[in-house]
Order: structure tokens, then C-alpha cells, then sequence
């Protein structure tokens, strides 16, 4: 009897080894279910995204030095801009190239867009204002003080953007308002964004040309001779949304809270613009 008792005890414990033995097995379905789960939120915390930024050519040297800064706390995020005209953009977006955030230099495009469904209507925000401003090579002798100096005789060739730029549009607005769009359109030199305005008049290849404040502050080969009448064209708004077909709305949403920050305001107002966004 006793030795059948000592036998089953034997067996109870045997038993119970085993058990516990497999319960600690790295192939237990559960187990590794677990080990998987840890693995995919890691993996998740630290995924490489690669935002397309679509934005005005306006734009280029303050947001170069906005994506330096956002980088030292967003190692995983590329930032990866597009600078251009704003219309070319909006095509651009309207034809379902990459885009998750859209910077726009007038308020037209990007309600066009949001107007197709294409912007997260929620997401937009009127983030800066710039002026239009006439310019002219530095140390150039000519004489001109006003808008309306420019269709009188002593101007050849000026520089502006074509209709499909914001800043061409603000042109083309300022001297219909003037009453003088007929004599400006016969000496004209049609840029595709504002840069490239900027570029022919700091080459001295036009007169004097029609750009945004913020693009003369960054060029020392050209000054500023006056800023566009009051009243004569709508405000320069600086939009942003975020596109709907965006890969990443989440980090989308991120990058724009971080345009929202009074360290990127300082940015912005370090390069002319006049920050207006307020919660």
C-alpha cells in the first residue's frame, strides 16, 4: 500500500513538471502572440514617414529652416517639400500627386480644392499674411517711386507671375484697380512663381518686378521701393490644410500643431511674414 501511495505521489509530481515546463515555452500560442503584439507597437513607435509638403515658392527659405528645426525632435519624420506656385500645386494635387499638407499664398486655391473634397475642411487655418511690394535692382537708377510709375515710360520690361500665381494675381488686381492693367500687360515679363520674379529683377533682366515682402527681405541684390496702395488688393493670406488622400493625417496633424508654436511664429516673423493664426 505504501509503496502505491509513493508511486502516485512520484507521478503527481512528474506531472506537474511537465506542465510547468510548457506553460514556460517560447512556442506557447499565446506566448508568442503576446511577443508579437510588443514587437509591432515598437516597430510602430519608431516607423520612418516620409510627409510631402506642398507649398508656395514664397515659402522655400523659411520652411527649409522650420524642417531643420523640426527634425531635432521628430528624427522619424522626412519632411519632403514641394515649392512652387501655388496653382501649379493645386493642379498638382487635383491630379493625385503625393501631398499630405498644402501651404497656399492666397486663400483662392485652396478653397478651390477644398471645394472638390479634396482638403480636410476641419484642418484648415489662416496661418500668415505677407504685402505686395514693387522692387528693382539694387543701385539701379531708375526712377520710379509708385505702382503707377511702372506704366509710364521710364519702365522697358517688368516682372510679374502669371495668372495662374498668387502673387500675378494680386497684380493683375492692384492695376485694374489703378486702371492701368492695359499698359502694364504690354511691358510684362510672365514669371511661373514669384522666385523667379525675384530672380530677373536681382539679375537686372526686368526693370523692376511685382514680389511678396518676405521674398525681397531674403535677396540683397534687389530693394524695395514702395509697398502695393492700400486698398488695392485683398490681403496676402497664407492657408493650410491637410490633404484627405494624406498617408499620414496623423503626423500631417502633428507638423501643422508645430507650425502653431510660438517658436515657429518667431521663425515666421524673422523672415517678414505677419503671423495671424490664433486658436
Amino acid at each position: 500500500m505504501r509503496r502505491k501511495k509513493w508511486f502516485v505521489a512520484l507521478l503527481c509530481a512528474v506531472v506537474g513538471i511537465i506542465a510547468v515546463a510548457c506553460g514556460g515555452n517560447s512556442d506557447n500560442p499565446s506566448t508568442k502572440k503576446a511577443e508579437n503584439t510588443q514587437e509591432q507597437t515598437q516597430e510602430s513607435e519608431t516607423e520612418e514617414v516620409e510627409l510631402h509638403i506642398l507649398a508656395a515658392a514664397s515659402m522655400t527659405d523659411v520652411l527649409t529652416e522650420i524642417a531643420d528645426r523640426y527634425k531635432e525632435d521628430h528624427p522619424e519624420i522626412t519632411l519632403t517639400f514641394s515649392f512652387d506656385s501655388s496653382g501649379t500645386l493645386q493642379t498638382q494635387i487635383e491630379e493625385g500627386a503625393p501631398a499630405d499638407v498644402f501651404i497656399s499664398a492666397a486663400l483662392k486655391q485652396m478653397d478651390e480644392l477644398n471645394e472638390q473634397g479634396l482638403i480636410d475642411e476641419d484642418s484648415i487655418i489662416e496661418l500668415l499674411e505677407n504685402k505686395v511690394v514693387l522692387i528693382k535692382p539694387k543701385g539701379s537708377e531708375l526712377d520710379i517711386a509708385w505702382f503707377e510709375d511702372v506704366a509710364s515710360d521710364k519702365v522697358t520690361m517688368v516682372a510679374i507671375g502669371n495668372s495662374d500665381v498668387p502673387v500675378g494675381q494680386y497684380t493683375q488686381t492692384i492695376y485694374e484697380n489703378l486702371g492701368l492693367w492695359d499698359q502694364i500687360q504690354e511691358k510684362a515679363n510672365y514669371a511661373t512663381n514669384v522666385r523667379q520674379v525675384l530672380d530677373w529683377v536681382a539679375t537686372k533682366n526686368a526693370d523692376c518686378g511685382i514680389v511678396y515682402a518676405t521674398d525681397a527681405a531674403i535677396e540683397p541684390e534687389v530693394e524695395i521701393i514702395c509697398e502695393a496702395p492700400e486698398g488695392s488688393c485683398t490681403p496676402a493670406i497664407y492657408p493650410v490644410g491637410i490633404v484627405k488622400d494624406s498617408e499620414y493625417p496623423e503626423q500631417a496633424k502633428e507638423f501643422m500643431d508645430f507650425l502653431k508654436t510660438d517658436e515657429v511664429k518667431e521663425i515666421f516673423e524673422n523672415y517678414q511674414f505677419t503671423y495671424i493664426y490664433s486658436e
